[in-house]
């Protein structure tokens, strides 16, 4: 448990959106331990089974009357933490609420996640990541928002064999729609900083996984295959690595972040596209530390005290062959160093799991 940082202002109100999702449930406990007053939006789609967003809900306090569209829900357990059904691509609700509620700083991780997802249903990613970021980002301008992070996505460096993937690579390549919408954020992000002035922050997130993690995603597979004694499938023969960062490491960097906003450097030579003369910042958020995927399963099986069956197959369309995240301008201006090591982070997993999944 964090402890609270003396003489907090415990009136901030913060926003966060996609509270009931992964990051999102993490973030909004980050947050409510750091003394801040929290307001959650979430659509809740199923895009996967939308008990366990509940469940998430649920956890932090908040009741099954979170279903009800528009309706501000307040947590049984954190009475300074607020939950509100909502689409991010409805404008109208979106400028109700920050009308109603002046919020200091908007922590911005809702979005149609998933890469494979992208090739089925396009649509998707262009509603939930480009619309709800557009209205995302006029709601902050309108009302003056200090300080807006969102969340990038290691997705953008695309097929790059520059290692480690730094911020200041050219990321014009996606070899995804998520990707691309991911890309456009930040993009769109910029425009809004040299405009209007609004401190923006993106990270770019490396491969997250912990407790209450997505069920599409890699680790949430395994650990389900292995522990049914079903096949596991192990992409491109298993010649893949990622960064893998734990999730209590991603939202740590996410609140250090969220309390600094960029000023801008005057000294800007546009030739470094994570800083501008305007108030916008890029950088990467990872374990800094890739692990190759068969080093990932052998992990796993001892974490679970069991042995996957794999089948090898082809790279899947849209997918990378390596991540590895160059954090240094993290470490610099935030003292940012993920502290989990893989074999805790998946322990600490698999203990989730089996009490989840019983």
């Amino acid at each position: 448990m964090t402890t609270k940082p003396q003489n907090q202002n415990t009136t901030i109100p913060v926003l966060i959106t996609g509270s009931a999702g992964f990051v999102g449930y993490h973030a909004v406990k980050r947050f409510l331990e750091a003394g801040y007053e929290v307001w959650g939006i979430d659509n809740i789609n199923d895009y996967y089974d939308p008990q366990l967003k509940l469940d998430r809900l649920s956890a932090a306090g908040i009741g099954a009357e979170a279903l009800q569209w528009g309706k501000e829900v307040v947590s049984t357990q954190h009475p300074e933490y607020r939950f509100v059904r909502m689409n991010l691509e409805d404008k109208e609700s979106l400028d109700a609420l920050f009308s109603r509620v002046k919020f200091a700083r908007v922590i911005h991780l809702a979005a149609q996640p998933g890469v494979r997802y992208s090739l089925e249903n396009p649509s998707a990613y262009v509603q939930s990541n480009v619309v709800g970021f557009l209205n995302i980002l006029e709601a902050c301008r309108q009302h003056q928002v200090e300080h807006l992070v969102y969340a990038s996505s290691s997705s953008v460096y695309g097929m790059s064999r520059e290692m480690p993937l730094s911020v200041k690579n050219n990321v014009d390549h996606p070899v995804s729609l998520y990707a691309a919408t991911k890309k456009s954020n930040e993009l769109m992000a910029h425009t809004y900083s040299h405009l209007f002035g609004l401190p923006t922050t993106g990270l770019r997130f490396f491969t997250v996984y912990g407790p209450w993690g997505r069920p599409d995603m890699a680790t949430h597979l395994f650990a389900s295959a292995i522990t049914e004694g079903r096949t596991i499938k192990v992409f491109n023969e298993g010649k893949l690595s990622r960064d893998f960062t734990h999730v209590r490491d991603i939202v740590e960097g996410v609140y250090q972040v969220s309390t600094r906003p960029p000023q801008g450097s005057k000294s800007n030579d546009h030739r470094d596209p994570s800083t501008s003369d305007a108030p916008y910042r890029l950088y990467n958020i990872g374990n800094s530390q890739p692990v190759q995927l068969m080093d990932f399963i052998r992990t796993m099986e001892q974490a679970i005290g069991k042995e996957a069956k794999k089948e090898f197959l082809p790279m899947q369309p849209g997918d990378v062959k390596d991540t590895y995240a160059d954090v240094t301008a993290l470490e610099q201006e935030f003292g940012y160093r993920p502290t989990t090591s893989l074999t805790e982070g998946l322990q600490d997993f698999v203990k989730w799991f089996n009490k989840y999944y019983s």
